[in-house]
């Protein structure tokens, strides 16, 4: 039902122009909605059974219609209708007919349905206009109650250096955990029950990085083949956790539940990163629904082409970019970083395909607007800021290129170590390079190591157990075939594609696991773990499982204790490097050969034979082999109150090649003695009994295997 007339039992009053969306006072709500294109806007109150009635707005500052409704409490439903041109080849798509949500909604209710009536043409003949009213076809937006009790919740504000994150999916970590109630899995409440964060606390993460929480929508071609978007990289609610992920059904009772988690979470020492998508929203291209920033103003939201203003920029590939050279484009994403800093107090933004956001014109600029907001910005400068260095634009992977307030997800990090162990020649001078934090790419502009966030394997692509079980992807449950030749994802099957039961193959993939688990939480930088990768997660091959939310992507909680011994070796190296600064320093490494007179010295490379690298031992084609000192007695830079630090030196013999080698342990300018504390060729990654080394020593270290020593006093 639907009421086309003038409101007169309402009380309007002119309301404020900021802040934009709706905003809940304890007396009545503000609603103020920017479109500079209206001619004019209608505020639609939603009741439970469905009616709407309608408010003209009359006010009207600099492009934002607004009005306040005393009475108006948290839970009302409202939407929207935008009265203005329809001339797409202009860039304009107003249509009065769509019901739209709110830009600054911070909930919403109900569900796009993938209804005809949400599009504004015809499905079956495109060329004409489609008018259907699209009421009860799509989600509302809420007033939500903004007061929370934090009960003097702190922001933990781990420095990077002391940072472990722990990416995660809401749904996918507690859907299968046995001691959370049912009613909470898959929720917010259910990831921060006790049994998820006190095993995080164990592991020793200091991070949980979110997949998407913003409110998305579900694909209309996913839903026609029976699968769902999982990921959630289809975002349209920037200030709105995602009502699936809520255990409450009460409108706008998700927000709250949200606060809770990370309040939780905090309480644990544990800081809370999300990640998220401002580089496009869920409405696609030209042939995608009229939902909410199409109907408001089409071309200050997104990127239009030069003349030819009816179709999109595509830097994203999911058929639209935001214009962020809009200053309300702008403005409506410094909001949304602001609000879920100072508002649902989380701790950090991991940006999704965030060259997009620095495209000015069609390069990318690091001066750029939006980089220059948030430098100045004292709130959201202040937080953890993590890069996806990538778009499909010309050039579009653009790691090294962010500001120096920035870290990154770092690609090329990821690339060099699965090279490496899987056996590509030519990588170890990389290599080097890059578990001691890449300064090729992050030193020019005045950055740290700790700009670097590592990682193996993340939600995209491979786990960690398929990484060393597969050489090509395995993706038919998504609707796709398998026949994608060399593996694209620099995987080695180890012998045998998929599963089996070969004791050899099986004891060379739990032993390159380990590998790859040293190698990442003892490189200097910031290391990133994909969950479940401690446990041997399995996605039976499929690197992609943008669709599938099931028991194919959720965590098996079952391998806890199936793959024990993996878990606890990823306990123990994330406190190794917890106790010991030496493999998370604040500055680049500055090297140097040691000797008597040189103990300041922080580090040396080594061959195999104990003798200083060579330009001809680096540049050697089939190099996979070196061992590494790192000197505890050599570190520069002071601790958090001035003071100097002194940590235990270690040697780290890295054999990736087939077949074993003697490592000649360095003399006694390095240390005198050693003790073995991992081998990754032990079921455990630990020597089975002490093992002492002496210096001068020769040790056998199997092949692809390494060892770690540690200086005895």
């Amino acid at each position: 039902m639907t009421n086309d007339t003038p409101v007169t039992d309402f009380q309007v009053w002119p309301g404020e122009a900021y802040p934009l969306g709706s905003t809940y006072d304890g007396a009545g709500t503000n609603f103020a909605l920017f479109s500079d294109v209206a001619d004019k806007v209608e505020l639609c109150l939603i009741s439970e059974a469905g009616e709407e009635t309608r408010i003209p707005l009359e006010e009207v500052d600099a492009h934002i219609w607004h009005c306040y409704l005393p009475g108006i409490m948290p839970g009302q439903r409202y939407a929207y209708r935008v009265h203005g041109p329809y001339d797409p080849a202009n860039g304009h798509r107003c249509d009065p007919s769509k019901l739209l949500v709110d830009p600054y909604a911070k909930a919403f209710d109900g569900e796009f349905d993938g209804h005809r009536s949400l599009f504004s043409y015809d499905i079956d003949d495109p060329a004409r206009r489609n008018e259907e009213d699209s009421l009860g076809h799509t989600m509302t937006s809420v007033v939500i109650n903004p007061f929370f009790d934090w009960a003097g919740d702190r922001l933990p504000r781990h420095a990077y250096n002391e940072t472990v994150i722990y990416e995660a999916h809401v749904k996918g970590m507690t859907m299968n955990h046995p001691e959370i109630p049912e009613n909470l899995r898959g929720t917010y409440a259910g990831l921060a029950h006790p049994a998820i964060i006190d095993y995080l606390k164990d592991l020793g993460v200091t991070a949980i990085e979110l997949m998407p929480v913003h409110q998305f929508l579900q694909d209309d071609r996913l839903r026609d083949i029976g699968l769902r978007n999982y990921w959630g990289y289809n975002t349209f609610g920037f200030l709105a956790p995602h009502q699936d992920y809520a255990a409450s059904t009460k409108p706008g009772g998700a927000v709250s539940e949200f606060k809770a988690m990370v309040r939780a979470f905090h309480d644990a020492d544990i800081e809370v990163i999300l990640d998220v998508v401002y580089n496009h929203t869920a409405e696609g291209n030209h042939m995608g629904p009229t939902i909410c920033f199409r109907g408001i103003d089409n071309a200050a939201y997104y990127r239009l082409v030069e003349g030819d203003r009816q179709h999109y920029m595509d830097y994203t590939g999911t058929g639209n970019s935001l214009n962020v050279r809009h200053p309300h484009t702008l403005q409506l994403i410094m909001d949304s970083l602001r609000y879920w800093v100072t508002e649902m107090h989380v701790d950090g933004f991991r940006f999704d395909l965030a060259s997009t956001l620095a495209r000015e014109f069609h390069d990318v600029d690091r001066l750029s607007a939006f980089f220059d907001l948030v430098q100045q910005d004292p709130v959201v400068s202040q937080a953890k800021l993590i890069a996806e260095p990538w778009d499909v634009g010309e050039g579009g992977y653009q790691v090294g290129n962010f500001p120096p307030q920035w870290t990154e997800w770092n690609g090329k990090y990821r690339d060099t170590i699965r090279d490496f162990w899987r056996g590509e020649p030519a990588t170890l001078g990389e290599f080097a390079s890059r578990i001691t934090g890449s300064s090729d790419l992050y030193a020019n502009n005045g950055r740290r190591p700790t700009a670097s966030i590592n990682f193996i394997t993340a939600h995209d692509g491979f786990t960690l157990n398929d990484l060393v079980s597969y050489n090509h992807k395995h993706n038919m449950a998504n609707g796709e075939d398998n026949n994608d030749g060399e593996s694209h994802n620099r995987s080695w099957n180890c012998g045998a594609e998929g599963w089996t039961d070969d004791e050899r193959i099986l004891g060379l993939r739990a032993r390159q696991r380990r590998n790859f688990l040293t190698t990442l939480l003892l490189s200097q930088g910031t290391p990133m773990i994909s969950h479940g990768d401690e446990m041997g997660r399995t996605q039976r091959g499929n690197n992609n499982v943008y669709c599938q939310d099931n028991q194919l992507s959720w965590v098996d909680w079952t391998q806890l204790t199936t793959n024990s011994e993996l878990h606890d070796f990823t306990r123990f190296l994330i406190n190794l490097r917890a106790e010991h600064p030496v493999f998370r320093r604040r500055r680049f490494l500055r090297g140097g050969p040691l000797g008597a007179e040189s103990d300041d010295r922080d580090i040396a490379w080594l061959t195999h034979e104990g003798r200083v690298m060579t330009p001809e031992d680096w540049d050697f084609d089939f190099g996979k082999s070196l061992a590494v000192f790192l000197n505890g007695a050599g570190i520069a830079e002071p601790d958090e109150r001035g003071h100097r630090i002194v940590d235990d030196s270690f040697l780290l013999c890295i054999n990736a090649h087939y077949e074993e080698l003697d490592f000649q342990v360095p003399g006694a300018d390095y240390a005198a003695d050693w003790e073995v504390i991992i081998d990754t060729s032990e079921l455990t990654g630990r020597p089975d009994k002490p093992r002492e080394v002496a210096a001068g020593d020769t040790l056998r270290v199997p092949a692809r295997c390494t060892f770690v020593l540690q200086e005895r006093h």
